[in-house]
């Protein structure tokens, strides 16, 4: 939801993200390598495993940084208001 108190040049640190999950492959992809040559497979594995999924991070987070930046409102469009009704769906104590 937007308030309006957003920063104006807010960025996603998505480079960031990228090049820590290129980090993170690399060594994924050598401790499954490391592992199996020395006949460990449970941790070769849980290494391939989490390769895997490093793996689909940086996918997605390339997929990210291609889309470019989505579609921002610009100044002229006022924020939207607050959801009306108070605090519902929010506990006010212990039941």
């Amino acid at each position: 939801m937007r308030t309006g108190s957003e920063p104006v040049q807010a960025r996603s640190p998505l480079r960031l993200r990228c090049g820590l999950a290129v980090w993170g492959l690399a060594w994924a992809v050598a401790g499954t390598v490391v592992f199996a040559e020395f006949g460990r497979p449970g941790w070769a594995i849980a290494c391939g495993v989490l390769a895997a999924v490093t793996g689909a991070d940086l996918f997605m987070v390339i997929r990210h940084i291609r889309q470019g930046p989505h579609y921002q409102p610009g100044r002229d469009v006022p924020p939207y208001d607050p959801a009306k009704g108070g605090d519902r769906g929010r506990r006010s104590g212990p039941r």
